[in-house]
């Protein structure tokens, strides 16, 4: 008999799991609300003629495409099988997929809904996605995003407040963080000026694998990709740029200037980069980045990606600033800007850094011991009054030997445990154990709920 098991690609979380995880999303959560942001949550499945051609090629290579119910192979003929032809198979097979991001199906929702909402509207969604890729080191089939979105304004106030928001997240989770920021509009700045206005989309995928493969690897792909030695030479002062930010704009000023769209894009960052100045309440790190591309072909404006300066894990955060995405639903001239923590990526870097708050290891403050039917029916009352008061509280159900009692509490990293036998109660005496220092300490009922709440 073959064990159970689950598809690669995806997790089981068990109970200490979960804890955390819920640690990383109330965090996101309180920090989305406190720039008044509010949530909302749309379906897992989506149609395919919704997510379709919004991601590029490969994005669409990665959707998981979801069976038609009932007799899906009644639309197709044999010769049709027989072609093997899996595109045209899966648009046959498949009206509907598992969504591939949180953004598009938002910008699903938007037209959908505009009669109801207020503009500009600023969303938050913290739900599971899915991609068909590799499964490796931070990077699964089924993960969490954590977006949060303004739709109806231009105003690029707005990635002032999202990049404060991205550092008051992870000021409070206690992650070191460098923030890269561009913007599409210098990019395709970059390739007029390069000489290759029509292949901005292979110069950017090049480009943004700089990290991994380094300038001459990109130098490299471009080469085979048909980039001239003259397009080279052109585009290396860009991805040789280096000095303070304010440096790396005057000098991409000065490259950029004959691009009418280049130039608008500086003047976009030089914005962004001026307000954060003025807020000396940041401590994430800004880099002006102009290597940094993001793959998804929607953006228009802003892009940004976070990384954790302590653990190589690849992007944390991401985000931008995407002008046609409704449009292409019916609802032009609707500009939004958003950005997506990766709640996985977020776990195991605050996993690798040993950084979980020591109260996230269990959800139970109190355990009461049970001495007795009797004991606990007098009990009842008690742990009923703590729990009104917001104090997590169990009663162990089976009036077994102490000492597996206590090994219970141990094990779930209970942190006080409570003694009180029938003579105990009688007098109205308990006993408050701390199950970290192995402290004691006799406490009235009073006492007790002062102590614990």
């Amino acid at each position: 008999m073959n064990k159970p098991s689950i598809p690669k690609g995806t997790r089981d979380f068990g109970t200490l799991e979960m804890q955390r995880r819920n640690y990383i999303f109330d965090t996101i959560r309180e920090v989305y609300r406190l720039y008044g942001f509010k949530q909302i949550e749309t379906p897992a499945l989506e149609l395919l003629s919704t997510l379709m051609g919004k991601y590029g090629e490969e994005g669409d290579r990665l959707l998981f495409k979801v069976l038609n119910s009932g007799d899906f192979l009644s639309s197709v003929s044999l010769e049709e099988l027989e072609e093997k032809n899996l595109a045209r198979l899966a648009n046959k097979l498949c009206e509907k997929g598992l969504r591939y991001d949180l953004t598009v199906p938002f910008a699903r929702f938007v037209v959908q809904h505009r009669n109801e909402l207020t503009l500009p509207f600023k969303r938050f969604q913290i739900q599971p996605v899915w991609r068909a890729d590799r499964p490796q080191k931070g990077r699964y089939r089924e993960f969490y995003q954590c977006d949060a979105d303004v739709v109806g304004t231009q105003s690029l106030l707005c990635e002032v407040e999202l990049i404060q928001i991205i550092d008051e997240v992870y000021r409070r989770l206690g992650i070191a963080t460098c923030l890269h920021l561009n913007n599409r509009k210098i990019l395709a700045g970059i390739a007029e000026v390069v000489g290759v206005p029509d292949q901005l989309t292979e110069m950017t995928i090049a480009m943004d694998k700089c990290d991994k493969i380094g300038i001459e690897g990109v130098l490299s792909e471009l080469s085979d990709k048909g980039f001239s030695e003259a397009n080279l030479q052109r585009l290396q002062p860009f991805v040789h740029l280096g000095g303070s930010n304010e440096e790396r704009l005057a000098s991409l000023s000065t490259l950029l200037s004959s691009s009418a769209i280049g130039m608008e894009g500086i003047g976009e960052m030089r914005f962004i980069l001026t307000t954060l100045s003025t807020l000396s309440s940041l401590s994430i790190e800004i880099l002006l980045d102009p290597s940094l591309a993001r793959g998804l072909g929607y953006y228009t404006g802003t892009i940004l990606e976070v990384k954790a300066k302590d653990v190589a894990i690849g992007s944390i955060t991401g985000g931008g600033r995407y002008d046609n995405l409704t449009g292409i639903f019916g609802l032009e001239g609707t500009s939004g800007v958003g950005i997506s923590f990766g709640a996985d990526r977020i776990y195991d870097v605050l996993s690798q850094l040993d950084a979980f708050p020591k109260e996230t290891a269990s959800s139970t403050q109190v355990l009461f011991i049970n001495f007795g039917q009797e004991e606990v029916q007098q009990l009842l009352p008690l742990v009923q009054i703590l729990r009104s008061r917001g104090v997590s509280v169990e009663i162990y159900p089976e009036s077994s030997k102490l000492k597996k009692q206590m090994s219970y509490a141990d094990s779930l990293s209970i942190p006080y445990v409570v003694l009180a036998g029938s003579e105990e109660l009688k007098q109205g005496k308990f006993t408050l154990k701390d199950m970290v220092s192995g402290d004691q300490k006799v406490l009235s009922e009073e006492q007790l709920i002062q102590s614990l709440s």
